[in-house]
């Protein structure tokens, strides 16, 4: 009897198990975790497939022949204009054997190739070991690892400047009316205006160092922080505003122990925006006045033709800003517990402070 009832409700339960999960399009609906990470995966593996599939399959792109045997130097007497070692358009290369079939000379040989600027995965991967270990090709050039500390600098502080004046600037507009309508008009102006253009200027009035790539880097980011900041602000429950009035709460203590706390989770969310928003004229700045970190290296590269370095260095930059983010995210979810429901930041180093000592006494009684 109990066989016959599993068999008869089996395809109720599984109608249920189907009922219960939700389609990968739902609106609103975060993923399952099983899903979360493959789509994750995925995000990465497909770019890299559609790269290896033009960089190893010949017949799908591969415009270019690399020329192995230039055949016979001369036909009528002119020079051959094809060398071996040499990349050649596909249609430039066929002609060129046409014409020396036609002359009863011996054709040219080489192998399909994507352009040079087009390297292969497995060169910019060894590039990665390579770029860190070869010296720099010219007296006075910096090494990878020198360029990319030099552009975290550049960034880092250009950010900083640009949050220190940015958020209390944007949150004075989005508390008070007042400072938005004085404030708020001239920096919807200035936004508009390309951050690049002011370098000639930068140039002019701090010279040719890291100043100018600075000021770029701040100017690309303060004027969008204040507008952010100002529009995150005003999102804040205003009946949190109302009832710390109600209470007597001061113009201070309203902005201080009501609006800032209230805005803080979406804000630091902003911060990770606007960061990354600020590595976008990283390339720009740093060609501004003498050319310095990540870029110049890039420009070097590319002007050596070694382009697996340049995708090398422009892969590292994304890395870089990656990791970064996702470090900002994790530390997040312990500064924010009430919208992660993780263990407080403060909490956990409470912890770990505990356990310090404890750890310490037994390792001491390890080594008696």
């Amino acid at each position: 009897m109990s066989g016959t009832d599993s068999s008869v409700f089996a395809p109720v339960k599984a109608s249920a198990r189907r009922r219960q999960r939700k389609p990968l399009l739902s609106v609103r609906h975060p993923l399952d975790p099983r899903a979360q990470a493959i789509a994750g995966v995925l995000a990465f593996v497909v770019p890299l497939l559609l790269w290896c599939l033009l960089s190893y399959v010949p017949f799908l792109w591969h415009p270019q022949v690399l020329v192995q045997d230039a055949g016979d130097a001369t036909v009528s007497g002119q020079y051959s204009f094809v060398t071996a070692g040499q990349r050649v358009d596909r249609e430039v290369f066929e002609g060129r054997n046409a014409e020396l079939a036609a002359a009863g000379a011996r054709p040219a040989s080489g192998e399909r190739v994507n352009p040079i600027f087009l390297p292969a995965p497995h060169e910019v991967a060894l590039a990665f070991y390579t770029a860190f270990t070869a010296p720099p090709e010219r007296t006075g050039d910096s090494w990878l690892h020198e360029s990319l500390w030099h552009s975290c600098t550049v960034i880092l502080l250009g950010f900083v400047y640009s949050m220190l004046l940015g958020i209390p600037v944007g949150l004075l507009c989005g508390t008070f009316s007042l400072f938005s309508r004085l404030v708020e008009p001239f920096v919807d102006f200035v936004r508009y205006m390309p951050a690049p253009v002011f370098g000639a200027l930068a140039v002019a009035v701090l010279g040719l160092g890291d100043e100018p790539k600075i000021t770029i880097i701040f100017i690309g980011t303060f004027f969008q922080t204040v507008l952010v900041v100002a529009n995150t602000t005003r999102s804040v429950d205003f009946a949190l505003i109302q009832a710390a009035q109600t209470l007597g709460a001061n113009h201070r203590q309203l902005l201080v122990r009501v609006v800032v706390p209230a805005a803080l989770p979406a804000l630091y969310r902003d911060m990770r925006i606007l960061l990354g928003w600020a590595w976008t004229y990283l390339v720009v700045a740093e060609l501004i006045g003498e050319k310095s970190g990540i870029s110049a290296f890039l420009y070097q590269q590319q002007r050596y033709r070694h382009f697996e370095n340049v995708y090398a260095g422009i892969v590292m930059i994304g890395m870089i800003g990656l990791i970064t983010d996702q470090f900002l995210a994790f530390v997040g979810q312990y500064l924010f517990p009430w919208e992660s429901g993780k263990t407080s930041l403060s909490r956990l180093l409470r912890g770990l402070r505990r356990t310090a000592p404890a750890g310490s006494a037994v390792v001491q009684s390890t080594a008696k």
